[in-house]
């Protein structure tokens, strides 16, 4: 376990800094998973087990804005950033966790650009957005960097989840807007919108995927996916996915347990 992390002007810190934004913004494919369990210890299991990232899930998760500091903290002790699904995109709630020290944030259910670009704009602070201005948080180093308040507008990944056959017909306008770093795809959602739920084969939502990633790459945005293990992330990986999400925490523990059970009990 490292004692120091990311830093700014010399000064340890538990934020990010932008790295993770110049890394998709290259071209890098990372991966990482979702925290459903909200939890700061499980965060860091996740972060010493080498994962490029952890998004903690508040729109599905069993945590809230609560938890969010803590996670930051335990993934950024071994230098992995922190993103946020938020619950929604309103502006309170994405200036919070900004505030809090998330990397980035995921929007969820975006399905038009009109959307998205107000999305954006709480994400940035004055003139280029609304995000509320205060330096006595954790972003701000508690008042002791106030020169983050102009880097922020820079640093901050922007990730729009497209979860509708809606947000998949406007995804190209979608993908275009300054400040979209990643489209990310939610599967589930996906298919359920398509008519196809649960079905990830299905020739429709294939095409969906494509279009997906076909806009991200032309428009030079990162393109993201939820899958089930690391086998498919390596298939996403091959196929120029670069945000890869396995699994989540919980999801990930049951699997392990449920085959270890199995094991244990036999077949009798």
């Amino acid at each position: 376990m490292t004692s120091a992390v990311t830093t700014a002007n010399g000064v340890a810190s538990p934020l990010n800094h932008g790295q993770l934004r110049a890394r998709l913004a290259a071209g890098e494919k990372t991966v990482g998973t979702f925290l459903g369990t909200a939890s700061a210890v499980t965060a860091e299991v996740c972060a010493a087990a080498g994962v490029d990232w952890v998004l903690l899930d508040l729109e599905h998760g069993a945590g809230g804005e609560e938890q969010v500091g803590a996670v930051v903290i335990a993934a950024a002790a071994y230098e992995v950033p922190t993103v946020v699904r938020a619950e929604s995109a309103a502006r309170i709630r994405l200036g919070r966790v900004l505030d809090l020290g998330a990397a980035g944030v995921m929007l969820p259910r975006q399905d038009t650009a009109v959307e998205v670009r107000e999305a954006l704009r709480h994400l940035r602070y004055p003139p280029d957005g609304d995000r509320g201005v205060a330096t006595y948080n954790r972003a701000c180093r508690f008042g002791l960097d106030p020169g983050a308040l102009d880097r922020a507008n820079t640093e901050i990944l922007a990730l729009v989840q497209i979860e509708s056959a809606r947000a998949v017909e406007h995804v190209e306008e979608i993908a275009a807007l300054d400040g979209v770093d990643v489209l990310f795809v939610g599967p589930r959602d996906l298919s359920h919108d398509l008519g196809v739920p649960g079905d990830m084969q299905a020739p429709s939502y294939l095409a969906a995927l494509d279009r997906v990633r076909t806009a991200a790459q032309r428009f030079g945005r990162g393109c993201g996916l939820l899958v089930p293990d690391g086998a498919a992330a390596a298939e996403r990986h091959k196929q120029g996915w670069t945000f890869v999400a396995i699994g989540s925490d919980s999801t990930l523990l049951a699997a392990a347990l449920d085959a270890e059970l199995a094991q244990a009990r036999g077949p009798g």
